[in-house]
Parts: C-alpha cells; sequence; structure tokens
C-alpha cells in the first residue's frame, strides 16, 4: 500500500504539473519522483544485487566447507597411520633415496633457477642457500637469472656469484639486455643454455627465498618415483611475519591458501596453483606444456594448468618449508595483489577454450578447473566481498530498510567463512576482526584488478616487482641491522603516504553509519559501517604497514 500511495503521489504530481488549475512546489515534485525512481528501479536493483550476493556468498561458504571437510579427513587419517607413515617414509628416503643420493651417479641433474629484479637486499640470501642445499656438487647447477637494470647491483650478484664459484660450486650468472617476458622471459631463456639442456629436473626459487639444506634430498625423489607427476610444490614461511600488522595479516591469509587450498588440491585433484618459487619441475613436463608464456602476469598458474590439461600430476609437501619475506609496506602490498587478482582472471578469459577442449582430463577435474579453482576462488570470492560489505549493505541502509537483507547473508555464512580461514593461524586469532575488515578494504582493488583482468584492460599485464628489505636469521648481520635501521626510520616518520580511494571509501561508510544512526538503525547496521569506515580510515592515513621515510 506504501508503494502505491507514493506511485500515486507522483502520479498526481506530474499530472498536476500538466494543469494550470493545480501546482506543487518545485521540492515536491523532485521529491515524488525521487519516490518513483526509487520504488521503480533504485529498490528492485538493490533488492536482485542482495539476491546475486546471496547466491556468491553460498557458493563461496559450500566451497570452504568442501575444502574443510576434506582436510579434516585427511587430518584424521594422518593421525590413525602417523606411527606407521613415520616409518615407512623414514625407510624409503634414508636407507633408499639418501644411499641414491650419495652415489654421484644415481643422482639426476638438477638446475636451480634464481631469477632476480634489482634485489639488491636479498640476492645473497637466496644465493646462498642455494649454493649451500644438499647434493652432489657435479649434479647440480646454479643458475642466477639477473634482470636488474641497476649497474650497480649487477655488479654485486655477479661478484656474489664468482665468490661461490671460487668455493667450487657450479653456478652460472646469467643477465640479458632486455627485460621481454619478465620473470618467464629470464627463466625461458635460462632453460635454453646449453648446460641447462643436461638437467632432468628444476628447482626454482625467488630471490627472497632460502631453502633448507636437504630441500632436493625430500623434493627429487619423490619426482623420480612416479614419472607421472610433474611438480613438487613446498610450503612458505614467513621470517618476518612479526614485523608488522600488515604482515600478520598476511600470514593469516597465506597460511589458509597453503594448508587447506593447496593441501585439497593435491589430496583431491592432482591439481593446484603452482605458486612461482619454493618448487621443483620436471623438465620434460615444462617442455611438453609449451614452456613458459609471458601472456599474463601469472605465468606460474599458467603453466601449471596447461601442464595438467596434458594430464601431468602434482604433488604438495606440507610439511616442507622455505623461508621467504612477506612485503612490509602497502604500497608493494597493493601492487601483489593486483597482480595476484588480475593475473588469474586474465588467465581464466584465455584459458576457458584450452579447459573445454582439453581430451586428456576428466570431466569432473575440467568442473573443478572452471568452476573452483577459477570462478569460485578467483573471481566470486573478489567480486562478493566487495560488493556486498561495501556497496549493497551501505546502499541498503540509505532505502531504510525498504530492501530485504537476510541475516544468515549479512551474518552467519561470512562468520563461518571467517572461522574457517582464521583456524589455519590460530596464534592471530586476537587480530581476526580487523583482519576481517582489512580485507573488506582490499577487496576494493582486488575486484577492480579481477574486472580489469577479465575485461583485459589498459592494467591487465602491469608488472611491478614487489620490493623486499631482507629479513630473517639468514640474513647477515650488516643486512638486518640496515633493516632495522630502514623500518625504524619509517615508523617514526610522521609523512605517511595518503591512499585517496581508502579515504573516499571510509567518508561514504561514515555517512551511511551516520544516516542509519539518526534515520533507522533498527538493525544496527551502523556498528559494522563505523567499524570498516575505521579501518578505511586507517588504511587511508597510512597507518598499515611500514610508511615511507621523511
Amino acid at each position: 500500500m506504501r508503494r502505491l500511495g507514493l506511485l500515486g503521489t507522483a502520479a498526481a504530481a506530474a499530472s498536476g504539473s500538466r494543469s494550470p488549475a493545480t501546482t506543487m512546489p518545485p521540492s515536491s515534485v523532485m521529491r515524488a519522483a525521487w519516490q518513483a525512481v526509487r520504488w521503480s528501479v533504485v529498490v528492485p536493483t538493490l533488492q536482485v544485487a542482495v539476491y546475486v550476493c546471496a547466491a556468491m556468498s553460498l557458493m563461496l561458504f559450500l566451497e570452504r566447507l568442501y575444502m574443510a571437510a576434506v582436510i579434516t579427513g585427511l587430518w584424521l587419517r594422518r593421525r590413525r597411520n602417523k606411527q606407521r607413515s613415520r616409518r615407512r617414509l623414514a625407510d624409503e628416503l634414508d636407507d633408499d633415496d639418501l644411499e641414491a643420493g650419495d652415489d654421484d651417479h644415481c643422482c639426476p641433474m638438477v638446475l636451480v633457477q634464481i631469477p632476480m629484479f634489482n634485489e639488491g637486499q636479498v640476492y645473497r640470501l637466496s644465493i646462498g642457500a642455494a649454493c649451500g642445499m644438499s647434493w652432489p656438487s657435479d649434479r647440480l647447477v646454479i643458475q642466477v637469472l639477473d634482470d636488474s637494470t641497476n649497474p650497480a647491483i649487477r655488479e654485486l650478484v655477479e661478484v656474489e656469484c664468482l665468490r661461490w664459484a671460487g668455493k667450487g660450486v657450479r653456478i652460472r650468472y646469467e643477465n640479458r639486455s632486455n627485460r621481454n617476458g619478465y620473470k618467464a622471459g629470464a627463466m625461458r631463456e635460462g632453460l635454453k643454455k646449453h648446460y641447462a639442456r643436461e638437467c632432468e629436473f628444476v628447482a626454482i626459487f625467488d630471490a627472497d627465498f632460502q631453502p633448507d639444506s636437504d630441500f632436493l634430498r625430500r623434493t627429487v625423489p619423490l619426482l623420480q618415483r612416479d614419472p607421472g607427476v610433474a611438480l613438487v610444490q613446498a610450503r612458505w614461511r614467513y621470517v618476518n611475519a612479526d614485523d608488522c600488522i600488515l604482515t600478520r595479516i598476511q600470514e593469516m591469509s597465506l597460511n589458509y591458501h597453503f594448508a587447506v587450498e593447496q593441501e585439497v588440491g593435491s589430496a583431491c585433484h592432482a591439481f593446484f596453483g603452482f605458486n612461482g618459487t619454493a618448487g621443483v619441475w620436471r623438465v620434460a613436463a615444462l617442455a611438453d606444456a609449451g614452456g613458459w608464456k609471458e601472456r599474463t602476469t601469472v605465468e606460474d598458474m599458467d603453466l601449471a594448468v596447461r601442464a595438467s590439461l596434458r594430464g601431468w600430476r602434482f604433488v604438495y609437501v606440507g610439511d616442507l618449508v622455505v623461508r621467504n619475506e612477506l612485503p612490509s609496506t602497502f604500497k608493494a602490498y597493493r601492487y601483489q595483489q593486483h597482480r595476484w587478482s588480475c593475473g588469474p582472471a586474465n588467465l581464466f578469459r584465455k584459458v576457458l577454450p584450452e579447459i573445454l577442449r582439453s581430451d586428456r582430463v576428466s570431466l569432473g577435474k575440467k568442473l573443478h578447473l572452471l568452476y573452483a579453482f577459477f570462478f569460485v576462488r578467483k573471481v566470486v570470492a573478489h567480486l562478493v566481498t566487495f560488493l556486498f560489505y561495501c556497496v549493497v549493505i551501505p546502499a541498503c541502509v540509505l532505502v531504510q530498510g525498504d530492501v530485504r537483507l537476510p541475516k544468515y547473508v549479512a551474518m552467519y555464512v561470512p562468520a563461518l567463512i571467517t572461522l574457517l580461514n582464521a583456524a589455519c593461524t590460530p596464534r592471530s586469532c586476537h587480530l581476526l576482526i580487523f583482519w576481517i575488515l582489512f580485507e573488506n578494504v582490499m577487496s576494493m582493488h582486488r575486484s577492480k584488478a579481477a574486472v580489469i583482468g577479465l575485461l583485459e584492460a589498459s592494467r591487465a599485464n602491469e608488472w611491478v616487482v614487489t620490493d623486499k628489505l631482507g629479513s630473517g636469521k639468514a640474513a647477515p648481520v650488516v643486512a638486518r641491522k640496515k633493516k632495522q635501521q630502514v623500518l625504524r626510520s619509517r615508523c617514526c616518520s610522521t609523512r605517511r603516504e595518503m591512499h585517496v580511494l581508502e579515504l573516499a571509501m571510509g567518508a561514504c561508510l561514515l555517512y551511511c553509519a551516520v544516516y542509519d544512526i539518526v534515520f533507522f538503525g533498527r538493525d544496527h547496521y551502523y556498528m559494522y559501517l563505523l567499524l570498516q569506515s575505521a579501518a578505511a580510515f586507517i588504511v587511508g592515513f597510512g597507518y598499515v604497514g611500514a610508511s615511507a621515510p621523511s
């Protein structure tokens, strides 16, 4: 009845404006016209948006619930067979593989690639760790692929390689005159070298990754025992997770990725996205998949999908960790997230026909790739977070309850999803609220990047190297002191970088919160809006992560 009355008022206003006998003030006409547009356009559109977001939320929840059930089953099975599995694994590795490893002729040739670009703070860490791995020296080649444009850094990296070569390590320094293909191009060119053609396997480490000495002893045997395995992926361990709240938040998100997503993909489908580092590839599988391609900014995921479509299988080793560094500045983290969100969406667009045409994988695996791996995790997860929590809920507040917003969509489903994520990092449970709010702020950048990737817009192929400062116990004393000085100067600085989009987001959410308090407030959405706007302002004023020094 309320809607009919408002529409009738609008109609009367419209008819009255044509009659010379009855006239209405302009403000009343505008108010009546707005009510007509509100009920005929705004409210129906918002209601549809609520239903769409509810559907996407349920898709995401069911996917997380399925993975939680798989992880629980794997944990129970491993717990039941813990002693027997430990004894069998020890026998296989210690008695067979390690003994074979002591025989130089039984160990396959392994190439270790370390791509880097102006990595002045961390190059010594990765090179030193790679050269310290336990493997026969005549069966191991370390290849440093330096695309640095800074002559001073190039010289430092080359001197470091010469220093290790003087110790008897078979290490090669490669520098290109261009950056064609970025990381993918560098590794593709590296595999063409005459000494690389002798290698059966290739291990890849980014410049800030520090593998333990037994890394090859624990990964290469898995490839040797099963000729159908193309990739063995290790887990990351973050040496600077305690630097600031930004690194703690990243730890929470990445722990879920490795402990759940990678584990489930390996156990159920023998497929997961290659993380671009801390993994060992079979060179024959890499070549069979078409080699490295730079058609997207996620060349590692591209290679993994193509290899999977050729029938190759992957193995994830969750108890094998490789130390690495997380970006500690918000600017570096934002660029990284743009690449990690835009690249998969762009790859989804390009690889969709290849998945549908593939005749070497089952229908179930195709469904997993298209629906779970790409659509839900790489597209829906970003879009629903931003659209629902940063657009739809505030807009529903502005229309004062005329849109039905089910509580299970706004509260219960997100709470369960959050608890499933947080279970992987129990030490950071006290940061859970801020982690949720920060992820909602970042969803603005991630959803924009996903749309750019799907549409292949101007920034679809943008590649910005993530800045690293160098940290961890393995870092040289001088490097650690320098990093501490940099962080101290950044933390003590009064000049912080302002982020306009986050500030605008905070202002809009604050307006909606105040509007809800003054005019509506029955469902208490203003409590969430106030917290979310505060988080956006904190990020916008540069108080998350290390700030730029004055």
